[in-house]
């Protein structure tokens, strides 16, 4: 009986397993003619529907594509290091502070160590721009220093003369003696466009062979951080990370090829916050050649002050747009005057080359050596003119301009010749602004008892930086009423008088 009923089970289970696979695979054949079925009857459908919708897909293809290409251009930045990493190095500098005078209660404190000149250590980043040894920094990183050393990325030391130095645009030119040495070529600041990929490479904190990338995020920025009369300041801003230490190095397109000097940062706490700033290799370029072949920048000037257009300009004046360059007033005797233009004429080109802000403009002309000719596009009274001029220097012609006349010209106010404060002065006085007097002619700041050494604080009430805030200060020069500083060995001045 055991026999029959195993022998019973065992047929049921086969039974079982063939009906199971049979369901299997009528379920699989239905689902199989049903998808076959769906996809004839949609593909007639997508036929009489590709003309409508081809605009669409070939949008989505493209937007595929362009973001298959950002993010290659986005991971990939190493032929660009590669490039440039082995020439950027590292600046070391020495300079002397002299003995701090005038305040007893540190000199009871200190002693010695106060009152002794002190040794201070500096250090940045620098570019080498040929294989003979031309490199460049900025000129805050050298000023004032006594000795300058320049490590490579090979650990090879240098000691390194400055071939000359321009405050105006924050450049410097060094040479040291090596030859075979890498170097970045120059590209062209004028293509880069905003949203475009840039590397920085310095030695921040004295990490030496250091790189960051970012975005270009503005061009043609003035921070006001220059203090010469005739700064240029038309930074490229990014979001590459610069700390203490990238000053002078450099700024690269994922070429390779050197599309800035990298020379500040936005840093309320005194490092990296996100911002940072290069001067653009196109004033660069031709800051290093004046300063290689004359010692001195020969700079172009169209004899103008200018200002930016506001909202209420644009209406006044008749513009389409906000921008350009509205000419404050023009100054006798110069190119601008010789061409025709007048106060409250609107620059919005330079050679063709559009104008959006006065930094803009400045970075056109900086462009130029004396002697230049230019075609500039104003607007006056709603209409476009464009003229020719002629680019003149400091002194009013189109001379070689000698190393220091660029200086001495701007700078003299009242018969003495005025130059912003080095790190130096700064630090020895504990001071971040002031104007010293270099040489002292025959004039009113003589007359009342300025002497060589001063440093001249405040005029009229009001703090100045430069020899320009000077002259602002005084009306050109028409209105001297009070002025304080500080004389050379430290003690307080102030004097107080009618014109």
């Amino acid at each position: 009986m055991y026999y029959r009923t195993e022998i019973k089970s065992k047929k049921m289970i086969v039974m079982k397993k063939r009906y199971l696979l049979g369901g299997l695979l009528m379920a699989f054949l239905g689902a199989a003619i049903a998808l076959f079925a769906y996809t004839k009857i949609e593909g007639r459908q997508s036929t009489q529907l590709v003309k409508d919708t081809s605009s669409v897909q070939t949008a989505d293809a493209r937007a595929i594509l362009t973001s298959l290409q950002m993010q290659e251009g986005q991971v990939d930045f190493t032929y660009a290091a590669q490039q440039t990493v082995h020439a950027v190095v590292h600046v070391r500098t020495k300079s002397m502070v002299g003995p701090q005078a005038g305040n007893p209660i540190m000199e009871w404190f200190y002693g010695d160590r106060y009152s002794k000149p002190r040794e201070v250590q500096g250090f940045g980043s620098g570019v080498i721009i040929s294989d003979d040894g031309y490199i460049i920094t900025n000129n805050h990183v050298i000023e004032d220093a006594q000795d300058i050393e320049v490590k490579l990325n090979d650990n090879r030391t240098f000691p390194a003369e400055i071939i000359g130095r321009d405050p105006s645009t924050d450049i410097a030119l060094l040479k040291i003696k090596a030859t075979n040495l890498p170097f970045i070529k120059y590209g062209d600041s004028d293509q880069l466009r905003i949203g475009e990929w840039v590397l920085a490479v310095g030695n921040p904190f004295n990490l030496t062979s250091t790189v960051t990338a970012g975005i270009v995020s503005a061009k043609g920025r003035n921070l006001g951080i220059l203090d010469n009369d005739l700064r240029i300041e038309s930074f490229i801003q990014t979001d590459a990370a610069l700390n203490m230490g990238n000053s002078g190095g450099a700024l690269v397109n994922t070429k390779g090829l050197l599309v800035g000097i990298t020379s500040a940062i936005f840093a309320p706490s005194g490092t990296y916050a996100g911002y940072s700033f290069a001067i653009p290799v196109t004033i660069v370029k031709k800051v290093v050649e004046d300063l290689r072949q004359y010692g001195e920048v020969q700079r172009a000037i169209i004899g103008v002050n200018i200002t930016e257009v506001t909202q209420e300009d644009a209406e006044k004046y008749k513009l389409s747009e906000v921008k350009g360059a509205r000419i404050a007033n023009v100054i006798p005797g110069g190119s601008a005057e010789a061409a025709g233009l007048k106060e409250n004429d609107i620059i919005i080109r330079v050679d063709g080359v559009d104008v959006s802000t006065p930094s803009e403009l400045q970075e056109q002309v900086g462009k130029h050596r004396p002697g230049d000719k230019a075609n500039i596009t104003y607007i006056r009274n709603g209409k476009e003119v464009t003229v020719p001029i002629t680019m003149k220097n400091v002194a009013g012609n189109t001379g070689i301009v000698k190393p220091g006349m660029n200086e001495s010209v701007a700078g003299e106010v009242y018969g003495a010749r005025l130059e912003s404060l080095g790190s130096a002065d700064k630090s020895k006085f504990n001071i971040d602004y002031g104007v010293k007097v270099t040489e002292l002619g025959n004039g009113k700041l003589k007359d009342i008892g300025i002497k060589k050494g001063y440093i001249i604080l405040s005029v009229n009430g009001k703090r100045v930086k430069s020899a320009s805030d000077v002259r602002s200060a005084t009306d050109n020069g028409n209105d001297l009423s009070s002025i304080e500083g500080i004389q050379s060995n430290g003690t307080f001045f102030s004097y107080s008088f009618r014109n």
